[in-house]
């Protein structure tokens, strides 16, 4: 059973979990907008705004934070001097999720996944 079960698994191990959701967060950091399957999105929606609101607040120990998370120096200071900015009087809410098609090869629902 599922009962307050706290993510999804995707059908990958935690470690191919873990490194999806870095790609893709640095991806839709980069692009600012991605297309993917209606649970990836929404499980990068749960990763992304936790990034957000800790890029929120610019200093050292954070670029620290937000590079551990990413590995990616450029995503990061994308994200701490760019984005964050934007959503300095915003709690929550920064990514919207707008479902668009279904995939031809096997009948996925798909999605936009992008700042707002």
């Amino acid at each position: 059973m599922r009962h307050k079960h706290g993510y999804r698994k995707l059908n990958r191990t935690s470690s191919h979990r873990k490194a999806l959701l870095k790609n893709m967060a640095i991806a839709i950091i980069e692009r600012e907008k991605i297309e993917t399957t209606v649970p990836k999105a929404k499980e990068l929606k749960r990763h992304i705004e936790k990034l957000v609101t800790t890029a929120r607040n610019a200093d050292l120990n954070t670029h620290r934070a937000i590079f551990a998370a990413l590995q990616c120096k450029e995503a990061t200071k994308k994200l701490i001097n760019e984005i964050a900015p934007k959503y300095e009087g915003r709690n929550g809410g920064y990514t919207s999720i707008v479902k668009t098609r279904i995939r031809r090869g096997d009948a996925t629902q798909m999605a936009f996944i992008s700042f707002v």
